[in-house]
């Protein structure tokens, strides 16, 4: 089965294909992880994105079902350079072949992937078509042109109701942008009852629940589009503690006052050195975003810049200079990646306890 990538500059990658047999057209990003595909291809805040994967071997250790960040794979398309057919790992439950078959998910190998990577961090991320079905160039080039890529997904990715988790610790309202399942996880180590709710909640829904704190999660697309988000921000900032990752750290941003910009091809894996202002210590940490929040719109806020990126010196993390406010732009819950800063969810945890 042939496979090919066809970028909006004309480059053309030919190679073979796996996973479901079709076409789609989404936006050519790039991840450095060298594990961890599984919690990468169901990261909601890959909706909408093709994914080239920089390490040349994937699929070694197949997948299975403790591995997943949600319940399917939001991304349009996963390019690697090598696909193992036969995995061997003694969680292994099935093949990433079968997984992208049964979700859907169109994908190529035996491609040039790290041209690819190239290309993008030359010219930025870029619309593109991935097709391993025989399309013919001219559908392709036809397809390509006449799609607008979006840059809102969270009604897709978020839950349309409200999900009560028990527990014995602080309650969290759990504000759902495109979650991941591991951030759950990290609260319910922590014993948290945690509430989770749409992302279109209202001030007056999260509150009647009597929340002891406000974790505003991470998710896909532009944070500026995150309307219902910002506007919940706002309202909350000056009543509860509240903590952000990633689109939640964005959001958050805007709220305060600041602004934010698209990348121009993002930061994408589990490798990333980021810098604590506070406590003077380096961690890598795991990051998967094309917007960032800006460091000069934060002058004169009642903001402070806590972490910075160890690579471009972008602003990794926030906190407001007297609210128990706070946010970070990767993600301390890694899935896949580093933990080391897990002790973001303490400091949260001791946030609620001290405001009470």
């Amino acid at each position: 089965m042939m496979g090919l990538l066809y970028l909006e500059d004309g480059s053309v990658y030919e190679g073979k294909g796996f996973g479901k047999t079709g076409i789609s057209v989404g936006e050519l990003v790039f991840n450095t992880s060298m594990t961890g595909y599984e919690e990468i291809l169901t990261d909601p805040s890959y909706a909408g994105q093709i994914i080239n994967m920089t390490y040349p071997l994937i699929g070694n250790y197949g997948v299975n079902s403790m591995e997943k960040e949600s319940s399917k794979v939001y991304a349009k398309g996963f390019i690697v350079k090598n696909i193992c057919e036969n995995p061997s790992n003694y969680r292994c439950e099935g093949t990433l072949h079968k997984m992208l078959s049964s979700m859907g998910v169109v994908g190529i190998y035996d491609v040039d992937t790290r041209s690819i990577t190239k290309k993008i961090r030359n010219s930025g991320a870029m619309k593109c078509v991935i097709s391993n079905d025989d399309t013919s160039m001219d559908e392709i080039k036809k397809l390509l042109n006449k799609t607008q890529l979006k840059n809102n997904f969270m009604h897709e990715v978020s839950t349309k109701e409200v999900i009560k988790i028990e527990g014995t610790g602080p309650r969290v309202a759990l504000i759902d942008f495109g979650a991941k399942a591991n951030i759950i996880r990290n609260l319910k180590e922590r014993k948290c009852e945690i509430v989770i709710f749409p992302y279109n909640t209202s001030y007056e829904h999260v509150m009647s629940v009597n929340p002891q704190g406000v974790l505003l999660s991470n998710g896909p697309g532009d944070p500026k589009t995150a309307i219902e988000g910002i506007n919940l921000a706002k309202n909350l900032i000056n009543h509860i503690p509240v903590f952000g990752i990633c689109l939640g750290h964005q959001i958050l941003a805007l709220a305060l006052g600041g602004d934010t910009y698209k990348m121009k091809f993002g930061h994408r894996g589990a490798n990333h050195g980021v810098y604590d202002k506070e406590i003077q210590k380096a961690f890598i940490t795991s990051q998967n975003h094309g917007y960032a929040v800006s460091a000069e719109s934060l002058k004169n806020k009642d903001v402070k810049i806590t972490h910075i990126n160890l690579n471009d010196n972008t602003v990794e993390g926030i906190s407001h200079s007297s609210l128990p406010v706070f946010s970070v732009q990767f993600h301390p819950e890694g899935a896949p990646g580093p933990t080391d800063a897990s002790y973001l969810f303490d400091k949260f945890i001791r946030n609620m306890k001290n405001a009470q």
